[in-house]
C-alpha cells in the first residue's frame, strides 16, 4: 500500500489527506498545533466561542464546498440563494448588491443603478470598467505586473468609487485594498465571482464555530478514512531516497513513499531539501498581510443584518455572531478589518473607542446599547501579501522531486489567498505525488 506523509493540518493538508487516503493510500499526518483546522479555529473568552477571524464563501468555491460535503458539516453553513450584501454608510445611507435573474454580467444591474455610494457619473464609468475586465486574459503574467487600482484609474475610476464599490470586494478577497493588490488576483476575483456565472458570488458562512465546522469534523473524517494524525508534532526536516522520503521531528520520525508539505510559505523552506524549487521561487519573498478581527457584545440586539459591509467608515465588514459564540442575551458583532496593517498594532482601547462610535454611525441602535464585552483577535500573519510580482514566488503544486509535493493557500492555485485556494491545492498535491508514484518514479529521480 502506498505510504504518504502529510505535514499540516490546515484545509490543505485535511484535503490532501483525506484525498489520497480515498484513493487507497495509507496516511499519516502531521500537525504542529494541539487543533486542526490551521488559520480557521475558534478561541473561548469568558465563555464566548470567538472565530479566530470571520471566514466566508461563495457559490463559486466548489472544492470547499465539496470538503464540507465529505466532512459531513454542508448543514452547518448557509449560503444565500441569491447574492444580497447590504453596504452601509454613516448617516444612515444604505444600499445593496443585490443579484436579479439575468445572466452574467447584467445580475447586478439593477442593483447598481439604484446603489447611493457611487454619483450617477461613477456608475456609467463603472460599467466601462466593468466591461474591461470582461476582456482580461486570466493567467497572463503581465496582469501581475500592476496593482488592480493603478488599472482602476486606467479606466476612469475615481477613488470615490474604489472606496464606495471596488474596495467593497477587494479587500476581503485579496487582503489588500485595490491601491496594493496585484490586478492578476482582483481580476480573478471579479471575473470569477461576479462575471462569469451569474451565481458564483452568492454568499456562504457557518452558522458553528469554525473550530467545529473544520477542525473537529475533520478530525473524525480522518479518522473515520484510517489516516493516523498527530498533533503537537513540529517537524524539523524532510530527506527524501531513492525509495521514499523520511520526515522528522524533535522525538521521532515516520517514512513514507511520498509527502505534501502544507505549511505557511515562511517556513515551507526550512522543510524542503536542497533544490526542491525551481530557480528563482522564493515563497518567504511573498510578505504577509494581517487581518485584525473585533468581537463587539452588546446588552441588546442593535441589527437585524445577518452581514453588512461599511463603507466611508472603519468598518468594513461586520457580522451578526451571537449564536454561534453562544451569547444568549444581546447580540454579539464580529468586524473583519482586512489589509490590516494600520490596526495590527494599535491597543484594545484605542480599537474600541474608535470602532464602537463607528458602529454606532452605521447601526443607531446601537447608541443606546451598552457594550458589555469587546475582544481583539489578531492574525499578523493571515495570508501572502498578494502585490505585483508575488505570483513569480508562487510555487508549483508540483516540485523538482517527484516524492514531494506542496500544499497550501499561498502556492500557485491561480486563486488569492482563501479557504478555496487551500483545498485546490491539497487535492492538487494529492493528485501529484498518487499519480508520480503510480508512473515512473526511480526513472524521474535518475533524470
Amino acid at each position: 500500500m502506498t505510504r504518504v506523509a502529510v505535514v499540516g493540518g490546515g484545509l490543505a493538508g485535511i484535503a490532501a489527506a483525506l484525498e489520497c487516503a480515498d484513493r487507497g493510500a495509507s496516511v499519516t499526518l502531521l500537525e504542529a498545533r494541539r487543533w486542526l483546522g490551521g488559520a480557521t479555529f475558534s478561541i473561548e473568552r469568558d465563555g464566548l466561542l470567538l472565530d479566530n477571524g470571520q471566514h466566508v464563501f461563495l457559490r463559486c468555491c466548489t472544492a470547499y464546498r465539496a470538503l464540507l460535503a465529505r466532512l459531513g458539516v454542508e448543514h452547518l453553513t448557509h449560503l444565500q440563494d441569491r447574492l444580497d450584501v447590504p453596504v452601509l454608510a454613516p448617516g444612515g445611507v444604505a444600499g445593496r448588491l443585490r443579484r436579479n435573474g439575468l445572466p452574467a454580467p447584467f445580475q447586478l444591474g439593477a442593483a447598481l443603478v439604484r446603489y447611493p455610494h457611487l454619483s450617477l457619473g461613477d456608475k456609467a464609468r463603472a460599467l466601462r470598467a466593468v466591461a474591461a475586465l470582461r476582456r482580461l486574459r486570466l493567467g497572463s503574467p503581465r496582469l501581475d505586473e500592476e496593482t488592480f487600482g493603478a488599472w482602476l484609474a486606467r479606466h476612469g475610476q475615481r477613488d470615490s468609487a474604489v472606496l464606495g464599490l471596488w474596495d467593497v470586494i477587494t479587500l476581503p478577497t485579496v487582503n489588500l485594498p485595490a491601491a496594493e493588490a496585484s490586478l492578476a488576483l482582483a481580476g480573478m476575483v471579479f471575473r470569477t465571482g461576479l462575471l462569469d456565472a451569474s451565481d458564483a458570488a452568492d454568499v456562504g458562512y457557518a452558522t458553528v464555530p469554525l473550530q467545529r465546522l473544520h477542525g473537529d469534523a475533520a478530525a473524525r473524517a480522518l479518522a473515520a478514512s484510517g489516516v493516523t494524525t498527530r498533533l503537537g508534532v513540529r517537524v524539523t526536516t524532510i530527506v527524501p531516497a531513492e525509495d521514499g522520503v523520511t520526515v522528522a521531528w524533535k522525538t521521532g520520525s515516520v517514512t513514507a513513499d511520498a509527502c505534501v508539505v502544507a505549511v505557511p510559505h515562511d517556513v515551507v523552506g526550512e522543510l524542503l531539501p536542497e533544490r526542491t524549487l525551481p530557480e528563482g521561487i522564493e515563497p518567504r519573498r511573498l510578505g504577509f498581510s494581517p487581518i485584525v478581527n473585533l468581537h463587539v457584545a452588546y446588552d441588546r440586539r442593535v441589527t437585524d443584518l445577518p452581514f453588512a459591509a461599511g463603507v466611508r467608515s472603519p468598518v468594513q465588514w461586520v457580522f451578526d455572531r451571537t449564536a454561534p459564540s453562544g451569547l444568549r442575551d444581546g447580540q454579539l458583532l464580529a468586524l473583519s478589518l482586512s489589509g490590516a496593517t494600520a490596526y495590527a498594532s494599535r491597543s484594545q482601547e484605542e480599537l474600541r473607542e474608535e470602532f464602537v462610535a463607528a458602529l454606532e454611525e452605521l447601526f443607531p441602535a446601537a447608541r443606546s446599547a451598552r457594550v458589555v464585552s469587546f475582544y481583539v483577535t489578531r492574525e499578523p500573519r493571515a495570508t501572502f501579501r498578494g502585490v505585483p510580482g508575488s505570483g513569480r514566488h508562487r510555487a508549483s503544486t508540483e516540485t523538482r522531486h517527484p516524492r514531494i509535493a506542496l500544499a497550501g493557500a499561498w502556492t500557485d492555485t491561480g486563486w488569492p489567498a482563501t479557504m478555496e485556494g487551500a483545498v485546490r491545492s491539497g487535492l492538487a498535491a494529492a493528485d501529484a505525488v498518487l499519480r508520480r508514484l503510480a508512473g515512473s518514479v526511480g526513472e524521474e529521480l535518475a533524470a
